[in-house]
């Protein structure tokens, strides 16, 4: 967790510069009807890739959707029609609770000396 005085600093009610970027971010997202956590690559870290599995089936469907769409409509340089990036959430969070409890299950384990859940394999 960040200290609070980096949480003041980075609250986009308090600081114009991180509510400019937190604008554009949005903007960018809506474009292509992403949320923020469709970002999260799950081969880059393996607590990504476990909190994806314990998810329900079809919030995990929803992501893969979201990521075929945008990856299609930035191939045809296209963006979604405005009546449909409306409708997008970009910042609605569907990954960061389960993430947690991943990290934290993690740490625990590394605390104890057990071994760890999941390892990832040279090829």
């Amino acid at each position: 967790m960040a200290p609070s005085w980096m949480q003041r600093f980075l609250n986009p009610r308090r600081n114009w510069l991180v509510a400019l970027h937190y604008k554009a971010l949005s903007k960018r997202l809506r474009n292509y009807g992403l949320r923020y956590d469709d970002l999260y690559d799950p081969m880059y870290d393996l607590d990504i890739k476990e909190a994806l599995a314990r998810l329900p089936r079809e919030v995990v469907d929803a992501r893969n959707q979201r990521l075929k769409r945008a990856m299609d409509l930035s191939m045809k340089h296209e963006y979604l029609p405005e009546d449909l990036q409306a409708l997008q959430t970009p910042f609605r969070s569907y990954l960061q609770d389960m993430l947690a409890l991943v990290k934290k299950e993690r740490a625990e384990r590394e605390a104890l000396g057990a071994l760890p859940l999941y390892q990832r394999t040279i090829p």
